[in-house]
């Protein structure tokens, strides 16, 4: 996941820096078969290239399946977020995603894990192209909004559109419509349908609420904390706040064939 808008003409700007460490902790992981089906699609499993890396949320699973990871993100802090604990298969840099260190047809994968919506497309997908080897594979995959009960979904709906609708930046839109508007250059792949799931107690559940953009703009406008205006209210639909819940978060993929 990306840290901020890899903006081409205007710059990057950081999203997700400032709280890096929380967004580490507090987002949900992505599903092993989403990387298990994206290994089997390119003819070899030298390198992948996860592109907005953020934490390394894609990454540290791709390591897995592939010789050698690179992990680029715009921001430093975030990437470094991810460089933990990691051996050789897996590298981070700090790197825009229309700029990679990578030499020209080296790549097998392209991943981008919620992150697309940030960047440049012309650009990036131009540098894609660069990068990967004749018939290498690009994925990209974004998140909306989840699942978790009626009631919960109320409350977390009255958060998203009524008290935050405002201070989303504009990029959301992408992810809201699942990429749908994206251009993407190469020759589409059909895939499975995958979902992400998380099982957390109320707490939980406000700590991921707490990582979204928009959450960190309203305070920055207004000086007030936005998960207090809903937090008695869902302390009412969720019940037991020690109950651990499942919330599920479809996936949208959108996948290609690469010249």
């Amino acid at each position: 996941m990306m840290s901020g808008s890899q903006g081409f003409e205007g710059g990057f700007k950081d999203h997700f820096s400032g709280h890096s460490s929380g967004y580490a902790r507090a987002r949900p992981a992505y599903p092993e078969a989403l990387f298990a089906w994206l290994a089997g699609l390119p003819a070899a499993r030298e390198t992948a290239w996860d592109c907005g890396t953020g934490t390394g949320q894609a990454a540290r699973p791709l390591s897995a399946h592939f010789r050698r990871v690179l992990a680029t993100d715009a921001s430093m802090n975030q990437a470094s977020r991810g460089r933990a604990g990691e051996g050789e298969r897996l590298l981070y840099a700090a790197a825009p995603a229309e700029r990679a260190p990578l030499r020209d047809g080296s790549v097998d994968l392209i991943t981008v894990a919620q992150a697309l919506h940030w960047f440049h497309f012309p650009a990036f997908f131009a540098e894609a192209a660069r990068v990967a080897k004749p018939g290498a594979v690009f994925a990209a995959w974004s998140y909306g909004n989840c699942q978790v009960t009626k009631g919960i979904d109320a409350i977390y709906d009255r958060l998203y559109e009524g008290i935050l609708g405002s201070y989303w930046p504009p990029e959301r839109t992408h992810v809201e419509d699942g990429y749908a508007r994206i251009p993407m250059p190469f020759a589409p792949i059909a895939g499975p349908a995958f979902a992400m799931e998380a099982c957390w107690d109320m707490e939980g559940f406000l700590a991921y609420l707490d990582t979204w953009s928009a959450v960190k703009y309203y305070r920055q406008t207004l000086g007030g904390d936005p998960l207090a205006l809903v937090r008695e209210d869902m302390a009412r639909a969720w019940g037991d706040p020690a109950l651990k819940r499942v919330i599920t978060w479809p996936l949208a993929l959108k996948t290609g064939r690469m010249a």
